[in-house]
């Protein structure tokens, strides 16, 4: 789920492979390709936003909904071009290979943000005793999105939503006292869209990722994403950049403070030369890479060597899977051996033809919550044991609730949040920093949904309050 705009559109800059000690430059035997290299992660600039006509909606707490929506309509045209080009039309032209990213690297121990690669701190987690570090981004979301189309594109700005209202009062089987985030502003917020190295995505295919970012993937391609029409929007592309931004920070947050949740996530079907099932860049893939390379990383995360992903998804986590298998000789960004991949998921259930995890744990169609849980337990437990990893990144998805349109599974909302909690106070025991990501969900009521997809959030607070993880050395 990688979106990055045309630079007429977003104005971002560019930048190549040749290093330079201020700028990237694109040597002239390599085609243009788009830059999200940061002027400085430390003094980035938000993006403008403006407010629209959106539909309102009724009922509690509509002001705080209605503000998040509002925010996700982005200032397309600050640069003086069309929001949109056309159905069917050509791309816009993009600056030629000579053109240089005349901003200096990121320094990444600036003072005000510790080394974070975001453009605005959260509530400072070492003071926070009420939930564990969340990362949102406002255009996680965006507005115009087919209603009909079964990925809910609206969600992650309704589980925003559901963070900062639900409680006892407002939610029937809500424990919590009040809403988990009291207000925005205390989400961790990830780059914006023009900030985000390119750097960041080589372990993908170079070519599809030019291609994707200048909305060049080919009708074939886009259908088999599932975005058809929609994969070369701006707004598609910037969300998905942000998507996999809010993963790597989400991670810098649980290597310092030992567990952190990301507000989107989860782009597992994703494989090194292309998207499937909704996602376009895996956002594990190129937050392990993040974590296991000091080129990369500039010294703001400890050393990792060994990273396992929790895969709970509904659906198998071949595309992740594929990452940890295939790779070249001699490529010094290969994950053989630093990337595990632990998937349990519906046997039967997308995609057809698996790929081969780790860890694969095919369940039956039906199965309950008692048999979910014997099943996650002794599997994660061999996998913790044997892979020994030095990080965990634990996908949540609740497509494996028992009403969910593409789950088949027979998990109730409560094994759910049993699942979530003693994956995670699995890892925190053992002293395993942790990054949540929700992964898939599906459903008609999106509110619902958020509130389903919310539960990793509140279960990674549960923990933090359990283990006062505010009093912890942070790393």
């Amino acid at each position: 789920m990688l979106q990055l705009a045309n630079l007429s559109l977003v104005a971002a800059s560019f930048v190549g492979r040749g290093k330079t000690a201020t700028c990237f430059q694109i040597p002239s035997s390599k085609r243009s390709i788009r830059c999200l290299h940061p002027s400085s992660w430390a003094a980035s600039s938000s993006l403008s936003t403006v407010t629209s006509s959106i539909p309102t909606r009724t009922g509690s707490n509509s002001s705080t909904l209605e503000c998040l929506q509002q925010q996700q309509v982005r200032a397309l045209s600050s640069v003086g071009t069309s929001a949109r080009p056309s159905e069917g039309s050509a791309t816009t032209s993009v600056p030629t290979a000579s053109q240089r990213c005349s901003s200096q690297s990121w320094i990444p121990n600036h003072v005000d943000f510790d080394g974070l690669a975001t453009s605005r701190l959260g509530l400072d987690p070492v003071t926070n005793r009420f939930h564990a570090p969340l990362v949102y981004h406002e255009n996680y979301s965006f507005a115009d999105w087919p209603p009909n189309h079964t990925f809910p594109m609206d969600k992650f700005h309704r589980i925003a939503h559901a963070l900062m209202s639900t409680s006892f009062k407002t939610v029937a089987t809500s424990t919590l006292p009040r809403p988990l985030v009291r207000q925005e502003d205390h989400f961790f917020r990830t780059l914006n869209f023009n900030d985000v190295p390119r750097e960041w995505f080589d372990i993908i295919d170079e070519d599809f990722v030019d291609r994707f970012l200048d909305s060049k993937l080919s009708v074939q391609e886009a259908r088999y994403i599932g975005f058809r029409d929609q994969a070369g929007r701006p707004e598609l592309i910037e969300r998905t950049v942000l998507e996999v931004a809010g993963t790597i920070l989400t991670a810098q947050l649980a290597c310092k403070h030992g567990i952190a949740g990301n507000v989107a996530g989860g782009t597992h079907h994703a494989h090194p030369a292309g998207g499937a099932g909704y996602t376009i860049l895996n956002d594990f893939a190129v937050a392990t890479n993040f974590l296991i390379n000091a080129d990369l990383h500039r010294g703001s995360v400890p050393h990792i060597d060994r990273v396992l992903v929790v895969d709970c998804d509904v659906h198998q986590g071949d595309g992740t899977a594929k990452f940890s298998t295939q790779w070249k000789d001699g490529d010094d960004d290969a994950l053989k051996d630093r990337l595990f991949t632990l998937s349990m998921h519906c046997a039967s259930n997308y995609p057809r033809l698996k790929a081969h995890s780790t860890y694969d744990i095919g369940l039956h169609d039906g199965c309950t919550d008692d048999e979910y849980m014997e099943a996650l337990t002794t599997n994660v437990e061999r996998a913790i044991t044997e892979v020994r990893p030095d990080f965990v990144f634990y996908d949540a998805g609740v497509d494996v609730y028992e009403h969910d349109k593409l789950g088949r599974l027979k998990v109730s909302e409560s094994g759910i949040r049993q699942r979530d909690r003693w994956v995670l106070d699995r890892c925190v025991s053992s002293g395993i920093p942790v990054a949540a990501v929700v992964g898939g969900g599906y459903d008609k009521d999106v509110d619902a949904l958020a509130r389903r997809h919310a539960i990793v959030h509140e279960e990674c607070s549960y923990v933090w309050r359990k283990h006062q993880m505010w009093k912890r050395e942070v790393s």
